[in-house]
């Protein structure tokens, strides 16, 4: 193991040999220098792990001595020692990012605690992190063979999530390889509990399945409108449980996250499926009855998410809500983006505003398509981190924090979610077979059936009945769909990247959070 490297600056020195001596016996190399020109000269040429630093030295102060540090080196940790806890001098050196302070007299003791919370820190996390873990897969091992429902499930899935971004702290490995087929293995078992309970949830006049797209609004959502005070619902497509993981702080900065819950995507976990079943308050079998001029399959022309403001209206209507002042925007580029933003205060006149904002699901789609995206979002991590970025950047934020101070109510959510693909499966079928990678509809499918949930008949699923004798088959866990014909090409070309339209914890478990204004 390296020895940490400490560079110590004090203009008595001298006087601290001892306590030198007691870090030099703990496995320190310990460096000294009487003054802030020297320490910054130091720093410059050689690497250090932490610097110890008096605030009161002839020359130049200890804080000014922090500061030229932090211009050669942001992110080396200074431990700041001062004789006195004059406030606004500690404001200053937090300000500063100092980090930790010691007042004199210090303890060896004191002074050795901090270092090893500062140096060890990560490790020390890292191994709390995988002792964690490796008792808690224990639980989770024992929840997947319990014969989980659709609640349990969730909360399955939630502690999936929990521990994937944990491990992100953690340097081995070994634990993420354990941690990935824990999560592989959730998905295998997911996809039996969905084939096995799906059409009963779907069925007509159901009643005994969790809350789903086409309920959403009605039990999330509308729930919360109250007299005088505006309700916006934002849905961000394609957003997984772990991506609003990833922006919930920024969200909790402006406000107060009341309830963040997951409800399931339908089948398709796909746009034009998913989203219209929201806005309309119906399963896909029903839209197409009542709007059939309105209704698209995926083989026919035409965009197939036009409607949704209608569908919202109609559905409303049917909840008795149709005296609502009500907007829906829908955002697809950022000149939207920006409009969006500089009306926002003119939607707290209304009571409810949808927000429909598109852009991972372009993200996923382009992803596929650039290859310079594949580098960025190779992983679950980057596509996080990506999704992260945006959103802090993105003109829903500004929007939001424009009214932050406002009161209102807040409703975000999704219409599914997307897999990573990595395993690909054989599909044969005709001309008119759908192209999704993660779902198909077509006649005459030929296929193995242990990769997919087919339905025979569609109707069964809650779908419309494209063309007589049409079943649709649904790819499990990270299997994506290729047709024989440029089999390799597509093999290689989709591997690794992020679809929908499947069964996966990821795309069917999505989340949906209440919050109100501090």
């Amino acid at each position: 193991m390296n020895v940490a490297k400490i560079l110590w600056v004090d203009d008595e020195i001298d006087s601290l040999n001892s306590q030198i001596m007691f870090l030099e016996n703990k496995g320190y190399e310990v460096q000294t220098r009487t003054n802030g020109f020297d320490a910054v000269e130091f720093v410059k040429d050689n690497f250090v792990d932490v610097v110890l630093l008096d605030e009161t030295m002839p020359g130049i102060t200890g804080l000014q001595t922090l500061q030229q540090i932090k211009e050669v080196n942001n992110n080396l940790p200074v431990v700041m020692i001062t004789k006195n806890e004059a406030e606004n001098l500690m404001d200053e050196a937090i300000g500063s990012q100092i980090s930790d302070y010691l007042i004199k007299p210090v303890n060896p003791n004191q002074v050795w605690l901090s270092l090893k919370k500062i140096i060890d820190n990560k490790r020390l996390v890292a191994e709390k992190t995988t002792s964690a873990y490796q008792q808690e897969f224990r639980n989770l091992f024992m929840a997947l063979n319990n014969n989980p429902d659709y609640n349990e499930w969730m909360d399955i899935y939630k502690k999936l999530v929990y521990w994937e971004l944990e491990m992100e702290k953690s340097d081995s490995p070994e634990m993420r390889e354990v941690f990935q087929t824990q999560k592989q293995e959730a998905n295998t078992e997911f996809f039996k509990f969905i084939s096995k309970n799906y059409a009963s949830w779907v069925a007509p006049k159901s009643t005994d399945g969790p809350i789903m797209s086409h309920n959403l609004l009605k039990f999330k959502v509308l729930p919360h409108l109250e007299k005088g005070t505006p309700l916006f619902f934002i849905l961000i497509d394609n957003l997984r449980f772990d991506q609003w993981k990833s922006i919930q702080p920024m969200f909790a900065e402006s406000f107060r996250i009341l309830e963040e819950e997951t409800f399931y995507a339908i089948l398709p976990t796909a746009t034009q499926y998913a989203r219209n079943a929201i806005f309309a308050g119906m399963l896909p079998i029903d839209i197409e009855k009542q709007f059939s001029a309105q209704w698209k399959n995926d083989d026919e022309e035409g965009g197939k998410n036009l409607h949704e403001e209608e569908f919202l209206k109609a559905q409303l209507k049917r909840l008795g809500k149709s005296d609502l002042r009500i907007s829906y925007t829908k955002i697809t580029n950022n000149y939207d983006g920006q409009k969006m933003v500089d009306n926002i205060h003119n939607l707290m006149q209304n009571d409810l505003n949808v927000i429909v904002y598109n852009f991972i699901d372009m993200l996923s789609h382009a992803r596929t398509e650039m290859e310079v995206l594949k580098e960025l979002a190779g992983d679950e991590t980057s596509y996080r981190s990506i999704t992260e970025s945006w959103f802090e950047h993105s003109p829903l934020h500004q929007a939001l924090k424009k009214i932050a101070d406002k009161n209102l109510n807040l409703v975000v959510a999704t219409d599914h979610g997307s897999t990573r693909v990595k395993t690909p499966a054989k599909v044969i079928g005709d001309k008119q077979t759908t192209a999704n990678l993660r779902y198909k509809h077509g006649r005459n499918l030929n296929y193995e059936p242990r990769d997919v949930l087919a339905f025979r008949d569609p109707r069964e699923a809650g779908l419309p009945v494209p063309n007589v004798n049409s079943s649709f088959i649904f790819a499990k866990g990270d299997l994506y769909l290729c047709y024989p014909n440029n089999y390799n090409h597509f093999v290689n070309y989709y591997r690794n990247t992020f679809q929908h339209g499947g069964i996966s914890l990821e795309e069917m478990i999505v989340p949906v959070i209440r919050m109100s204004s501090k």
